[in-house]
């Protein structure tokens, strides 16, 4: 029989009203002639709490045991959809990581999966069963630990069941009906897009849109699984939601699919470098080491042997970054005169496939921020993205100039 994916969120079994609702659409599926395998989320704010107890219990706990609490959030999930399916008289059953088993990394909080086995599961299916009801998430490591795939790990398992079972598409059902041209709760002209492309969709959610996970969507491309994001909430056809595809899946793009934002941004710089070779690697070398994700970098112009270093990084790393560089500078292996950080910016971005063929994207959206009185503090490119840094009060009104600057809302 042909197989489908299906990803249920936490706010979409957050109730156990809601889970019947879920294994109500799982139920239409498998009226359909599919087999299913679905993929479920711990109940909205259940994994919050887990992760409040451990801290409460261990300031300084041990991965392996926050791993083996906070995983059971999906495992009661799992439980409770494979009841309400057999209450339906769908043949289901519950699995958790290690029956499957999802062979992961020993990276306790933040494992990658190495390899899903599918004899099991497709022995299972040979014998009657319908449904799998996976329990996201969570894995096992090659010590026989249970570990988990870092927050919003569910979906990432999703993609890769559906890229180890070779299913027909990957659906994933959440609180909002697609994928939009930006956040509708700041742009009332955001637009809900058909279709986008695997890369687009990975800048989007690099970049802040919370849709989808980037490792999902990492996966996704790499394997070539379609993605469906859909909403658990209204009534769905086969033209609902948003198709996540690869680039030839798609007629005609537009220049600019989509405005993403971060207002949890910092900008760092370090004043009066030394400017010589290798003074790049020891800067970011220990910044790497301590867990700082930086994003853009700018290097100026240098004078007399001295140069500034600019980054980009989350506001809650900033503290970490200033230690790493400060212990630096104690070993002697980097010398600034001071390091200033603004923590006051937010980071905006255009996304699109179409920039590789269309010159003068940029210079719309600094034009556009240019008549919205909106300065820039740094600028970064790629194939298919422009980001910018600007004051974090501005953030809402640049997100709407760039919208309306680029056409978004029309098809």
């Amino acid at each position: 029989m042909p197989l489908l994916v299906m990803k249920f969120g936490g706010t979409s079994v957050g109730s156990l009203d809601r889970i019947k609702r879920a294994a109500k659409r799982i139920g239409v599926e498998v009226a359909k002639g599919y087999d299913v395998i679905v993929i479920v989320s711990a109940m909205s704010g259940k994994t919050n709490e887990l992760v409040g107890w451990v801290n409460e219990t261990s300031p300084l706990y041990d991965a392996r045991e926050y791993d083996a609490v906070v995983s059971s959030g999906e495992n009661v999930t799992a439980g409770l959809m494979a009841l309400t399916l057999q209450e339906m008289d769908i043949p289901a059953r519950s699995w958790q990581g290690w029956q499957v088993p999802l062979k992961t990394t020993s990276a306790h909080a933040n494992a990658r999966i190495e390899e899903i086995p599918t004899d099991n599961m497709n022995a299972k299916f040979g014998e009657g069963m319908r449904v799998a009801v996976v329990a996201g998430f969570q894995g096992i490591s090659p010590e026989g630990r249970i570990t988990t795939l870092g927050r919003g790990g569910s979906d990432t398992t999703a993609v890769a069941f559906a890229a180890a079972f070779e299913a027909e598409r990957c659906d994933i059902y959440t609180d909002v009906d697609g994928v939009y041209t930006t956040d509708p709760r700041i742009s009332n002209k955001a637009r809900k897009l058909d279709k986008i492309a695997f890369e687009e969709m990975l800048e989007l959610a690099s970049l802040g849109a919370k849709v989808l996970q980037t490792r999902s969507v990492e996966l996704a491309m790499r394997f070539g699984v379609r993605l469906r994001v859909l909403s658990s909430f209204e009534e769905n056809d086969e033209n609902s939601g948003t198709l996540v595809c690869a680039e030839e899946d798609i007629m005609e793009s537009n220049v600019v699919a989509g405005v993403a934002y971060s207002r949890d941004e910092a900008k760092v710089t370090l004043v009066s470098v030394a400017d010589r070779p290798g003074i790049a690697a020891a800067i970011f070398g220990p910044l790497s080491e301590a867990g700082v994700n930086v994003d853009m970098i700018v290097q100026n112009i240098s004078e007399d042997g001295r140069t500034d270093m600019t980054f980009s990084c989350p506001t809650d790393q900033v503290a970490r970054a200033e230690a790493a560089m400060q212990a630096s500078k104690d070993a002697g292996d980097i010398n600034y005169h001071d390091l200033v950080a603004d923590t006051d910016v937010a980071k905006i971005s255009i996304v699109g496939i179409g920039m590789r063929s269309h010159a003068g994207v940029a210079a719309q959206m600094f034009k556009a921020l240019q008549d919205e009185g909106i300065n820039i503090k740094v600028i970064t490119t790629s194939e298919i993205k422009v980001s910018v840094l600007i004051d974090r009060k501005y953030m809402e009104l640049a997100v709407q100039a760039l919208h309306d600057s680029f056409e978004l809302e029309k098809a």
